[in-house]
């Protein structure tokens, strides 16, 4: 299976953007991916609490570091493509991992 860092939003409307990335998720194991969406899985009660910067900026920090082990990241941009989406982009563009958008709406 092909390794993919997914990308989806999620401030603004979390339940909205939640129920998407879940949907996007979906859609690349169908797809035969291998995906890590680590907005949804560092998220979670009892992991870390998005709203204490000190804990948002250590998820986002660990969600960087498997682009490194990716052999794809994938965009989903229903939604647009947030600040946080846009810094990933760029970290996977330096590390030249191929970049690949999607809409499943």
């Amino acid at each position: 299976m092909k390794r993919v860092v997914l990308e989806s939003p999620y401030a603004g409307d979390i339940e909205r953007n939640v129920e998407y990335a879940r949907q996007c998720v979906r859609n690349s194991v169908i797809r035969g991916e291998a995906p890590i969406a680590s907005h949804l899985l560092f998220t979670q009660p009892g992991i870390l609490c998005d709203h204490i910067a000190a804990e948002r900026k250590l998820g986002i920090e660990a969600g960087l570091a498997w682009i490194s082990q990716a052999d794809a990241m994938v965009v989903y941009s229903d939604y647009g493509i947030s600040k946080g989406m846009q810094d990933a982009i760029e970290r996977a563009e330096v590390l030249g991992i191929p970049v690949e958008y999607r809409l499943i709406k």
